[in-house]
């Protein structure tokens, strides 16, 4: 009997039906999300991992299931997404935004909810680039009298 060294855990490749869903593309600092949802049991797949597995952080699973709980359908929904760029924090909030639009999409009587915890407005906050002259954006260097 052989025993390997190396080991490694075998990835398994998600795949699931999403013929029958609604799109929507999520963005937040840096970060774009393709979001595809449909009727479900309440599985959230990002970039082929689930998103307990994706996002370690409570916070940030918080964030991104968000607008189940805020229309109160947190198990009814499945979501496929794929998101590239920026770090978690952006991500989480542009899956947040790709959700909250393609859950209007699939129906438009949830958008009241939604609007009203402005989840389907994208949040235009991004990094103040830095000035010349300057440490950061408006952080300045430390001033020596002598």
């Amino acid at each position: 009997m052989e025993t390997t060294l190396n080991a490694e855990p075998v990835k398994k490749n998600i795949k699931i039906d999403f013929k029958d869903s609604k799109y929507a593309t999520g963005r937040r600092k840096r970060s774009i999300a393709k979001v595809w949802v449909k009727k479900g049991s309440g599985n959230i797949y990002i970039n082929g991992k689930k998103m307990i597995e994706y996002f370690k952080k409570p916070n940030l699973q918080i964030v991104v299931s968000r607008p189940f709980n805020v229309i109160k359908r947190e198990n009814e929904f499945d979501v496929r997404c794929f998101v590239k760029g920026g770090g978690l924090s952006g991500q989480a909030g542009a899956i947040t935004h790709g959700i909250a639009r393609a859950l209007v999409a699939f129906d438009s009587a949830l958008k009241p909810a939604l609007k009203k915890e402005k989840l389907t407005t994208r949040d235009s906050r991004t990094v103040e680039r830095k000035k010349y002259g300057h440490r950061k954006a408006r952080r300045s260097f430390q001033f020596s009298k002598r």
